[in-house]
């Protein structure tokens, strides 16, 4: 299928025919050769897509030439937005197959729930397009291969997962200092997140679906729903069928950095998971607030702790990662890098120099300004499918675990399955809604 065939088909698609999955084909569009100009897209306006949008449109030479959300009240404030603070205005779309249809887009931001992330980035890749896809990078265990396996595909295209601490100063100097055993030999990673809002949002009755809101576009894959505002803008995430909880929302950013370490790249072997729903007080959500996993790896080991509904945690912070050395102990969060050498009772010393910066801040502009560099230039960026998948399935087998009640998961990455439990083999692929079907890679 090229091009031409590709924009036929989603025509016909958004006319009303319906799509009965993808096939891989020829990349569509040739590489895009440096210049000043970018012309970007966006799918999903109304957090963080947006945010990303704005970072995009701060670098110079960026233009955004185009808009689409399901909701008309989130598209057309964006829309002015992006009038007033960048004199610019896109054209507007409430599906974005049409959107993918516009032949002056270079890349796509995709800002959509977590359910929506794979067939997405598959067709804006089939379109042609450099995708910059929100994290985690999808739902489920098959969505994160089948993406791996669609950007292998579509080689000449650049694909962007927002895990963006991973162009962080922080991070990147934590990395510097692991990999220069300057806290001596690795041997344990205590990583947490505590934060209120994981318990989900008080319990409503159904409704009405907004006015202006396109629910079943929204919905798109997932099961046919009723509207509730709970499972909708801000809270998507607490429900298996969009989203993986806490878990995944902060788990696959920190665990991210765990990995970074020793430049993992595989699926957890082994996890032993406890997860539980313990809130003193019912909420509307699947998914779980409380979860501790260990993750054995060859040499050391990775400890996660979470819990929703509180917002304290050790070293004065929220959520964090501790890397534990012979030499020094190395506290990390994306305010802050301290190292806290060891002392050396027979040389009177300590074991390795202190370190301490606290000036840290959010790294969303540099994760956009290297995907920019790299749709320039035609290398690799930060964080790839490959790195995004692994952190994803560092998050989804612990929360597959914990919702078939397993306290331990073993993984065969070679057959793409569990080798202990059918029951969690059930939930490795999702069941998509007709018309629409898990593309084929």
């Amino acid at each position: 299928m090229n091009r031409r065939k590709f924009i036929n088909r989603t025509a016909l698609t958004a006319a009303g025919i319906g799509i009965t999955g993808l096939i891989p084909s020829e990349a569509g569009a040739g590489i895009i050769p440096p210049s000043d100009t970018l012309n970007v897209g966006l799918i999903g306006c109304r957090n963080m897509g947006f945010g990303i949008l704005q970072h995009h449109l701060s670098n110079p030479g960026v233009n955004c030439v185009a808009l689409c959300d399901i909701d008309d009240k989130v598209l057309n404030d964006r829309a002015a937005e992006v009038l007033k603070d960048f004199s610019q205005k896109p054209k507007l779309y409430k599906d974005f197959r049409k959107l993918l249809e516009q032949k002056d887009i270079d890349a796509v931001i995709i800002g959509t729930p977590d359910h929506w992330h794979c067939l997405l980035t598959v067709y804006a890749l089939q379109a042609g397009k450099d995708v910059y896809c929100e994290k985690p990078m999808a739902n489920t265990i098959a969505e994160c291969n089948i993406m791996v396996n669609a950007s292998k595909y579509y080689g000449n295209r650049i694909v962007q997962i927002g895990q963006q601490q991973r162009s962080g100063f922080i991070f990147q100097k934590a990395m510097e200092l692991i990999k220069a055993d300057s806290i001596g030999k690795l041997r344990r990673i205590n990583i947490w997140a505590n934060f209120e809002y994981g318990v989900g949002q008080l319990i409503v009755p159904d409704e009405t679906v907004p006015a202006g809101v396109d629910f079943d576009m929204w919905l798109g894959p997932a099961p046919e729903r009723s509207f509730n505002r709970t499972r909708f803008h801000g809270s998507w995430r607490m429900f298996w069928e969009y989203g993986g909880g806490l878990m995944s929302d902060w788990g696959v950013h920190l665990l991210d950095i765990g990995l970074w370490a020793k430049d993992i790249i595989k699926p957890p072997e082994k996890v032993l998971v406890y997860g539980a729903n313990s809130f003193h007080e019912p909420r509307s959500r699947d998914t779980f607030d409380s979860m501790s996993v260990i993750y054995p790896k060859d040499d050391f080991v990775i400890n996660w702790d979470m819990t929703a509904g509180i917002s304290r945690g050790p070293y004065e912070s929220s959520y964090g990662l501790v890397f534990i050395g012979d030499n020094a102990t190395m506290v990390a969060d994306r305010s802050k890098l301290v190292v806290y050498p060891e002392w050396d009772n027979q040389a009177k010393k300590s074991k390795t120099e202190e370190y301490k910066f606290t000036e840290g801040k959010e790294s969303h502009g540099e994760h956009v300004k290297n995907f920019i560099e790299c749709i320039r230039s035609r290398q690799k960026p930060a964080c790839p499918p490959e790195i995004g998948r692994a952190a994803a399935m560092h998050v989804h087998i612990p929360n597959i675990a914990a919702r078939t009640g397993e306290p331990m998961l073993l993984w065969d990455d070679n057959n793409n399955r569990f080798t202990n439990s059918e029951a969690a083999n059930k939930l490795i692929t999702p069941v998509y809604r007709k018309p629409w079907a898990l593309p084929a890679f």
